[in-house]
């Protein structure tokens, strides 16, 4: 079976696995010839795939966009919580209430959607989005589902208290992709994930987060947080001129954090909260992304998305978020200068929600897709040398003639 490890317009790598003792290496269209050689034939497939996407990576683009999902967490934690898919997720709440609780609520909520062998689909957002507003109409002697509700996004919250595992992919690709010019635009990081995984890892490479909280204490919200920078004028050789420090990037989180809360007419961050300001779960994802502070976050991600020579990279992302493709298809289609890349676990021409991007790969330059776990990517990401600011500036000395 013929499977795809990188899909653009120009590039092209794939395996025929259909006879493990003479796999078929695929690129650019044409089967690779080994000749007598014994190399690894899959090894050497994954190396030009790598080597492929790299020289994209390499590429100083103006504006750098990373948007993460869930697959950037799954896997990852200490000890026995690690971050869990949604399939994950099915399996302990079906324990958490109950084999017979659960099966009644999804009874009674009329969920019914199974694959073709006749398995129910363990989709536990469309479970949340038929439950919740079904709770005025289902009597509480019959089953409680809003307290159902209430323990599932109680799991879910704490589900996602992770804490950083030593040389984590998260640390690894910070690193990384944060070498850029300073004069450059600094690199934006968008996530759909509850977790600090990001935040752990940036503290522990000692970066300065700008994520839209103030830097007193308490932490409170405000859009124009974004709007600010960090500079040395120390370093600065004249007074007006400004330097910009390194390590330091924009994190935005698109559908909330463990670490929010809401207290009157105000967001602020906190160590603990009993009720994290988050949009768990949930087909109404689109309508909530419009409230405060989502909407600045949203705001923003689509207009970083027509700027000029900007760059996207989504890792770990389902494209099952309609106001996020939505957002993604329009720059495509509008913005002349956009690249877009998807890193995914593998390239399934048969997934309803990738389907799209894959055709369009095929046609379009500006669309790169690419078979590859989030710790592979991490490790093989180009590590850039580290820009300074000095880096292009020339000391001219005049010497007066004699």
């Amino acid at each position: 079976m013929e499977q795809l490890l990188l899909l653009n317009n120009s590039s092209t790598v794939s395996f025929d696995d259909s006879n493990p003792k003479d796999i078929k290496v695929y690129i650019d269209g044409k089967e690779h010839d080994f000749g007598e050689s014994t190399e690894n034939r899959l090894d050497y497939a994954i190396a030009t795939k790598r080597k492929k996407y790299s020289q994209t990576l390499n590429i100083q683009f103006e504006n750098l966009l990373l948007l993460t999902g869930a697959g950037s967490s799954i896997g990852w934690g200490v000890g026995d919580k690690i971050g869990k898919s949604m399939v994950n997720l099915w399996d302990d709440v079906d324990q958490l209430l109950e084999p017979e609780v659960f099966g009644k609520l999804i009874s009674k909520i009329g969920y019914d959607e199974r694959w073709e062998d006749g398995t129910i689909i363990k989709n536990l957002e469309k479970v949340l989005s038929m439950a919740t507003p079904a709770i005025p109409y289902i009597s509480k002697d019959d089953i409680d589902i809003e307290a159902c509700v209430n323990r599932i996004k109680a799991y879910i919250k704490d589900a996602c208290q992770l804490h950083l595992p030593e040389n984590s992919p998260h640390t690894v690709l910070l690193n990384k992709i944060t070498k850029r010019k300073v004069t450059l635009p600094r690199f934006k990081l968008f996530t759909l994930n509850y977790d600090m995984m990001f935040e752990q890892a940036a503290c522990e490479s000692n970066f300065v987060i700008i994520d839209g909280f103030s830097f007193s204490q308490p932490r409170i919200f405000s859009g124009r947080n974004f709007d600010y920078d960090i500079v040395s004028r120390n370093q600065s050789r004249v007074k007006e001129e400004d330097n910009f420090i390194q390590k330091v990037f924009h994190l935005y989180k698109l559908h909330g954090s463990v670490n929010w809360e809401k207290q009157e007419k105000r967001i602020v961050q906190k160590d603990q909260t009993e009720s994290p300001l988050m949009i768990y779960p949930h087909q109404s994802k689109y309508e909530s992304s419009y409230e405060q502070p989502y909407f600045e976050m949203m705001s923003r991600f689509q207009t970083y998305l027509r700027k000029e020579n900007v760059f996207l990279i989504t890792v770990g992302f389902s494209y099952g978020d309609k106001h996020i493709v939505t957002a993604i298809i329009e720059a495509l289609e509008q913005n002349p200068s956009f690249q877009l890349m998807i890193i995914n676990r593998g390239i399934d021409e048969t997934n309803e929600n990738l389907k799209p991007f894959i055709e369009a790969a095929s046609k379009y330059s500006n669309i790169s897709i690419v078979s590859e776990t989030f710790e592979d990517f991490s490790k093989h990401y180009p590590d850039l040398k580290a820009y300074n600011q000095d880096d292009n500036r020339k000391i001219v000395i005049n010497i007066p003639s004699i």
